[in-house]
């Protein structure tokens, strides 16, 4: 059978779609992973600013047009797969599954007390079967909802992949650490025999809705902004008052936590602060949350690699550095992955976990109660 998967991935950012046609092929103990092409598509304006409109409860025909939001997405979708067929010369038949996660557009997993049957849920925008119907190829889509009927909060779902690529060798006495930093941030913690990982809080939503807002463009390049104001201390800990950031692991978030009006709310405490310095507060609030959610979880870890967009942020980069003395603060560039393929790498990796009947989540990350299969499959 086919070892080429494509794995696609929208994250909270809103910035676009990325794609991957990867290799993957089955090794003891994990799974060999080899990047072919890659393919980024930009969501248009208008339906990056729907998706954003969607992940607020208030608004009217939230059914019809998240349907509507869907359809306009798979489509996004179905391009950069077109994309990667041609750049590889691969035709449809010859790739086993697509690995779509969606769009995120709530995430409520309930209390972590609940266990299956609770009133937790997870939602992400997608249309496997128009997807199936556009490529001619199966799709592997719904990843978070098992986890959750389980009794886990469905996220992060990327630690067991980012064991299979970047964790220590068996017996090495090694401790790597993966922090991803989308929209959100996430972190996994890759030991020889175990595997952890929660998210952090805000990645770049925040700053790039600040940056938007401000500097009319859609995030802080380079982090240039950022690195050109001053942290705001007492704005930094009306911030870090957040109670999120005290929960202990299993934990997950979103914007359903994370957006402007909860931003909003904590600058109206702090009305003459300079736009430039709320953003460097902002870079301050991610790198400070991350790195003290490592020091205080893998405190013998020496390797961190990054992905995600912040892992192209210098400013965000140097602000880990400064906070993690000691620990060699890379990119996963350097691991043989580049940044803005990771997540999509993942989704093709748990596609090929569903069709094999193997386990995607840990429960440890999770907290579900057992291990299970994850996905759905839309055969083609």
């Amino acid at each position: 059978m086919s070892s080429l998967f494509i794995g696609l991935m929208s994250g909270t950012s809103l910035d676009g779609v990325d794609g991957v046609l990867a290799e993957i092929t089955a090794q003891p103990g994990k799974n060999a992973v080899r990047v072919l092409h890659h393919a980024a598509h930009p969501l248009p304006d208008a339906l990056a600013a729907e998706l954003l409109a969607l992940n607020t409860p208030e608004g009217r025909d939230e059914l019809h047009r998240a349907a509507l939001a869907a359809n306009r997405l798979v489509r996004v979708y179905a391009a950069v797969v077109e994309d990667l067929l041609q750049r590889s010369g691969v035709a449809p038949t010859a790739v086993r599954a697509i690995g779509a996660h969606g769009q995120t557009v709530r995430h409520q997993p309930g209390s972590r007390h609940e266990g299956a049957g609770g009133t937790g849920y997870t939602l992400q925008l997608n249309n496997p079967a128009l997807l199936v119907e556009l490529t001619g190829i199966t799709v592997v889509a719904d990843f978070r909802s098992r986890d959750v009927a389980a009794g886990g909060q469905g996220a992060p779902l990327v630690p067991a992949f980012h064991r299979a690529v970047f964790g220590p060798a068996p017996d090495s006495g090694e401790s790597v650490a993966v922090l991803n930093i989308g929209g959100m941030s996430n972190l996994s913690l890759l030991e020889a025999d175990t595997v952890g990982g929660f998210d952090c809080g805000p990645g770049n939503a925040l700053l790039d809705a600040w940056c938007q807002l401000h500097q009319g463009q859609p995030y802080d390049a380079g982090g240039r902004w950022a690195a050109s104001g001053q942290v705001h201390d007492a704005l930094l800990r009306d911030l870090l008052d957040e109670p999120f950031f005290r929960l202990a692991p299993p934990k997950s978030t979103g914007r359903d936590l994370f957006h402007a009006d909860w931003l909003r709310s904590r600058l109206a405490r702090h009305p003459q602060i300079a736009p430039v310095d709320v953003q460097a507060t902002l870079s301050e609030l991610t790198a400070l949350t991350c790195a003290t959610d490592l020091r205080r979880h893998a405190p013998a870890c020496h390797t961190l690699y990054v992905c995600g967009g912040g892992a192209l942020n210098d400013d965000l980069m140097r602000r880990l550095r400064d906070r993690l003395p000691g620990t060699t603060v890379t990119s996963t560039q350097s691991a043989g992955l580049p940044p803005l393929q990771v997540e999509a790498a993942a989704f093709a990796w748990l596609a090929r976990q569903c069709l094999a009947g193997e386990t995607g989540n840990v429960t440890r990350v999770t907290g579900a109660r057992h291990a299970r299969v994850l996905g759905a499959i839309y055969p083609v």
